[in-house]
């Protein structure tokens, strides 16, 4: 088996023979003290956030405190500018009651929680085929000139960071870019100019109705003819209040019962 694929290995040219190479990714799976993240450096959440804190853990039953791991993870990387410095990870084990190292193969894992600094704008683009084809090489070249960094960088006055990312979900209008939490869908080279000049400005675009914003004008996912379709909310379907007042349930009439 090893032999094959030694063999293998010789006959299939190298990646850089394809040209362009995509290099995906996240930050280490392990921790690398800096000057300003090391386990003695002091988080704590603010009075308001310990509200939020105990709001969290209200959902859960005590003797299940880490089921609130992951949504305290993002409070506190949201407190701290947009990641989380291993004493943030640290507090969030002390809250829950468990060994960090529990916190921290969820920080690790989840693609949500930056472990090194971010720019204050977060630029995540997506780099899958739907997108691809549609132009993301493109968007990416374009960010990369305009403000002189490249995939995995920081610009120098810390506004901007831009990494390439895997499928977001919004093939529908691609090319696209995640911005901290917002979407902004249907790029183009000029679109996306303007679209960091807003944000240099200190004034990105505000979301649209459906909690994304095409950059060419249309609304959510329509196409170039508009709204074709779902001019009404549907009424939902009919089910009888009464249907299990006697606490029976018929096997054969369960489909009925739920409305399908």
């Amino acid at each position: 088996m090893l032999s094959a694929a030694r063999h293998l290995s010789r006959r299939l040219p190298a990646a850089s023979a394809f040209g362009q190479v995509r290099s995906m990714g996240h930050a280490q799976s392990f921790h690398i003290n800096t000057p300003d993240n090391t386990p003695e450096t002091y988080f704590d959440f603010t009075e308001e956030n310990y509200r939020r804190v105990y709001k969290i853990l209200s959902k859960y039953p005590a003797n299940y405190k880490q089921s609130g791991i992951i949504p305290l993870l993002d409070l506190a990387q949201r407190q701290h500018g947009g990641w989380l410095p291993v004493a943030a990870m640290d507090k969030v084990a002390q809250i829950v009651e468990v060994d960090p190292a529990r916190v921290y193969e969820v920080a690790s894992f989840y693609t949500m929680f930056n472990r090194t600094k971010v720019g204050k704008y977060f630029i995540q683009l997506c780099g899958t085929t739907p997108c691809m084809i549609c132009g993301s090489e493109d968007i990416k070249k374009t960010i990369e000139k305009h403000l002189g960094i490249k995939n995995g960088e920081t610009t120098k006055d810390g506004l901007f960071t831009l990494l390439e990312v895997e499928c977001l979900g919004a093939c529908a209008n691609a090319p696209m870019i995640q911005l901290n939490d917002d979407y902004y869908e249907c790029l183009t080279p000029k679109t996306t100019v303007a679209l960091l000049e807003a944000c240099k400005a200190g004034n990105p675009p505000a979301m649209g109705k459906w909690g994304s914003l095409p950059m060419n004008g249309q609304v959510s996912c329509e196409g170039p003819l508009g709204k074709t379709s779902l001019f009404e909310v549907p009424s939902p379907p009919k089910v009888d209040a009464d249907r299990f007042k006697d606490g029976k349930v018929d096997p054969a009439s369960v489909k009925a019962h739920m409305a399908y």
